[in-house]
């Protein structure tokens, strides 16, 4: 396993929570390839000699620099190319009628292993398994319809890091209204919306306090949606809906859609964004204004997953990322670490706790299985 970067991960009192472009560019930096694998002692590792394998990735619609997952899974494999000296190749899609051909082109370049991104994405992988026993798949926030033996679903139990999101922004809102927002109704987008919703529930239950959620109701599942991942100015017009409602706190879960939230927000002058899939501080031109992040490991699903695939450990067995194996978590508080109340990270330490032991535990229907 290749470490991360720990300021990726949220950790209060020193509790954990934790190449070929088929139609455009993918992100500036990719890392040198280099012979050493960097292993969890700190100290350098040889890395397979003469290593024979493709992997492979196909984005959906929201590109490889959407500054979330599409961009997170690019990451990992990039980091997998570093470390293994193997081959790559990616295919960039612009519209749901690239997804098909974009996995079949891998598949037809001899990719050994084939990653596709999102929900959207499900079809077209699932198919194109059970057309190729002999190579690899994996999905990205979804699993496959088919249950194939050579398909691999990495998923994210988001809720639960949602949950401490929920609480945090309940516990700071000014105006006691906070929202949310999806880009297409989905489980992946909504299970970070039940999440979210239950923590703002459990704030009020602790504190006998009535912060209000706008756009979305746990219970009718039903709430606001910009209808894709790429319409921006779609986000920013939601966002400015919750804004003239008085909420002061919007969590969008609509990947490049969450820029036009942010750039309402940052417009506004006097509200705070919280980011999805990334740590937004990081990974956005918005960090000044964003309080915290609702963080998937893409990166790291990606390539451990690459890495099992190169030591012919393949398996078809899920991986479901939750607070307990670090797979999802909190992001720093970054600018606002001052003004997060010391007495709210403690909740959230045992919240963490609490989630991880099974006192609590955050039910969403859209959560993986």
């Amino acid at each position: 396993m290749r470490p991360f970067n720990p300021k990726t991960l949220f950790s209060l009192a020193a509790v954990g929570v934790l190449a070929l472009s088929a139609c455009g560019e993918a992100p500036e930096e990719e890392p040198e390839n280099e012979n050493t694998e960097t292993a969890e002692n700190g100290e350098a590792a040889e890395a397979p000699e003469d290593v024979d394998f493709t992997a492979c990735l196909v984005s959906d619609a929201g590109g490889w620099d959407d500054q979330s997952f599409n961009e997170s899974a690019y990451n990992g494999l990039q980091n997998a190319i570093e470390d293994f000296d193997i081959d790559s190749n990616t295919a960039e899609s612009s519209s749901e009628a690239d997804f098909g051909p974009n996995v079949d082109a891998m598949v037809q370049q001899g990719c050994d292993l084939t990653f596709g991104v999102g929900f959207m994405l499900e079809d077209a992988v699932d198919e194109a398994a059970l057309a190729n026993e002999d190579l690899s798949f994996g999905l990205i926030d979804s699993t496959f319809p088919s249950d194939p033996e050579n398909g691999k679903a990495l998923v994210f139990n988001t809720a639960e890091a949602a949950y401490l999101a929920g609480y945090v922004a309940a516990a700071t809102s000014e105006t006691g209204v906070v929202a949310t927002f999806g880009g297409i109704q989905i489980p992946s987008v909504t299970v970070f919306m039940d999440g979210f919703a239950d923590g703002v529930d459990r704030y009020n239950t602790d504190n006998g306090a009535e912060v209000q959620l706008l756009g979305w109701d746990k219970e009718s599942q039903n709430g606001s949606f910009s209808g894709d991942f790429e319409d921006q100015n779609a986000g920013r017009t939601l966002t400015e809906q919750f804004l003239a409602q008085d909420a002061d706190i919007v969590m969008p879960v609509a990947g490049p859609v969450g820029l036009g939230a942010a750039a309402a927000i940052e417009d506004h002058g006097d509200a705070l964004l919280i980011w999805v899939d990334t740590d937004g501080y990081e990974s956005t031109d918005y960090g000044d204004i964003i309080l915290t992040s609702v963080m998937k490991q893409i990166p790291q699903a990606v390539y451990d997953t690459i890495e099992e695939a190169v030591a012919g450990e393949f398996s078809s067995e899920p991986y479901i990322g939750d607070l307990e194996n670090e797979g999802v978590g909190l992001a720093p508080f970054h600018d606002y670490e001052d003004e997060v109340d010391g007495e709210v990270k403690e909740k959230i330490d045992e919240l963490i706790e609490e989630i991880i032991s099974g006192e609590t535990v955050v039910e969403s229907e859209n959560a993986p299985q």
